[in-house]
């Protein structure tokens, strides 16, 4: 059974910075994409930043050259480091992850999904 939990979330001053992370257990294919998704109150979803399993990302505009994502193999973790944020960056920030297709990441639609991490941007 795959369980995508987060963490990292909290509120903070615009300009500040932040980590997310997502655990993925159960999930253990050598194949895969993975995703960071955002939704704001009120907002559709959106693609945040992607990485497939050979290391490729991608990122939305909004977010290009503040934020960085990334994993750690041996501890099955997902990253997001926020930097330069932003009150518009204020959403809940939630993972997911598909082993069916590990190329074209950003067009996906993923099957596992987490719960999600709360942050809040203050001006």
């Amino acid at each position: 059974q795959v369980q995508l939990v987060e963490s990292g979330g909290g509120s903070v001053q615009a300009g500040g910075s932040l980590r997310l992370s997502c655990v993925a257990s159960g999930f253990t294919y050598s194949r895969y994409c993975m995703a960071w998704f955002r939704q704001a109150p009120g907002a559709e979803r959106e693609r945040v930043a992607t990485i497939a399993s050979g290391g490729i990302t991608t990122y939305a505009d909004s977010v290009k050259g503040r934020f960085t994502i990334s994993k750690d193999n041996a501890k099955n973790t997902l990253y997001l480091q926020m930097n330069s944020l932003k009150p518009e960056d204020t959403a809940l920030y939630s993972c997911a992850a598909d082993a069916r297709r590990w190329y074209s990441c950003s067009t996906l639609n993923y099957n596992y999904w987490g719960q999600g991490t709360q942050v809040t941007v203050s001006s």
